[in-house]
């Protein structure tokens, strides 16, 4: 046991002398949060123990990363938890600031990760729900009229909507929900969307995400068309063309006669379904973004970077802990949301 004295000459033992006896690993608060910060920035364990000891000079085994990056962010997962459910329970009490000019923008997606679980139909594939919010003061237009996402809020859960949508609306409360002068929520026209705008976002423009409605067109077109490219490009564009300018009634006469084919969704019904958020015209009017181009990009940067690397396979517990740290780092609240709850 390593000792050290004190101003009064008295002995300690040294982990309580720089304050570690109660904690699971012989380091330092900040020092676990650090850990975890190279085990969700790196694409293994393995190769975060190998950074620890490049760039600190420390040596950290690879299963003790493990074990503190599921340490830390299982407080992290628990305390959004809170947060969320708390927001929730008191939808009712939220007191709102005024309205003010401007657009709160919401996007929603989800992507399968590889678990050591089967579910109830022999899967290991489990869906991680993805959210993303920003403004659009949040947002740099380039010389090519691109936009920049300067900053951004990701919300990442492995589980049900029913808690999804508590940890997305947290986060709107968070990001000023109830002070803009728009809210627009993207999606892919899922129900479960639907249902909780219905719920908790009553007065948000609802756009179905116009790469999800394209991605259908073709989709179907290809399977009513055998594949043939040359006759269904040309009839997929006519139909994205008359959506575009609000023909609708001519887009229903096209596809009204034709038989449903084989594993492609029923285009008729998507398209009903989601009739009153395919108004782009009017979308890219108001300024709008009308495309999920930022949720999937968030796909690929949150999860697949980590979490979808060639034969990997989850704890289910582990991948949420591991996400949502992942997701802290990548909305620049790391600070805020990991070092500052650990070492409080």
């Amino acid at each position: 046991m390593l000792y050290e004295r004190n101003s009064r000459e008295s002995v300690i033992p040294k982990d309580e002398y720089i304050e570690i006896k109660e904690l699971p690993f012989k380091m330092t608060k900040a020092m676990m949060a650090e850990t975890s910060y190279y085990a969700q920035n790196q694409v293994s364990f393995k190769s975060a123990s190998e950074m620890i000891k490049r760039s600190m000079g420390i040596e950290i085994d690879s299963a003790t990363v493990r074990k503190t990056a599921e340490y830390i962010g299982e407080k992290v997962h628990t305390a959004d938890k809170k947060r969320a459910c708390e927001a929730y329970e008191n939808i009712s009490g939220i007191e709102y600031t005024g309205v003010r000019k401007g657009t709160l923008y919401i996007m929603t997606d989800g992507a399968m990760v590889n678990t050591r679980a089967e579910s109830e139909e022999g899967s290991t594939w489990r869906e991680n729900k993805l959210g993303l919010l920003f403004t659009d003061r949040d947002l740099l237009k380039t010389k090519s009229e691109n936009n920049i996402i300067l900053k951004k809020e990701y919300v990442s859960y492995i589980g049900s909507a029913e808690e999804f949508k508590k940890h997305v609306f947290e986060a709107a409360v968070r990001n000023g929900y109830g002070t803009f002068e728009n809210v627009v929520i993207i999606g892919d026209g899922a129900s479960w969307i639907r249902n909780m705008c219905l719920e908790l976002f009553p007065d948000a423009v609802q756009i179905l995400d116009k790469y999800h409605l394209c991605e259908n067109i073709y989709a179907y077109a290809k399977a009513l068309f055998n594949n043939v490219a040359s006759e269904y490009t040309k009839w997929a564009e006519t139909l994205i063309d008359k959506i575009e300018k609000g023909l609708i009634d001519e887009v229903f006469n096209i596809i009204e006669n034709n038989a449903v084919p084989d594993d492609t969704v029923n285009l008729k019904t998507y398209i009903q379904n989601n009739i009153d958020k395919i108004n782009y015209n009017f979308y890219k009017q108001q300024g709008w973004f009308v495309g999920s181009g930022a949720i999937e990009s968030g796909n690929k940067i949150v999860l697949q970077r980590r979490l979808k690397q060639p034969g990997m396979r989850w704890n289910v517990n582990t991948a949420q802990f591991i996400v949502t740290l992942r997701a802290k780092a990548e909305s620049q609240l790391w600070r805020s949301h990991v070092v500052n709850l650990i070492c409080s």
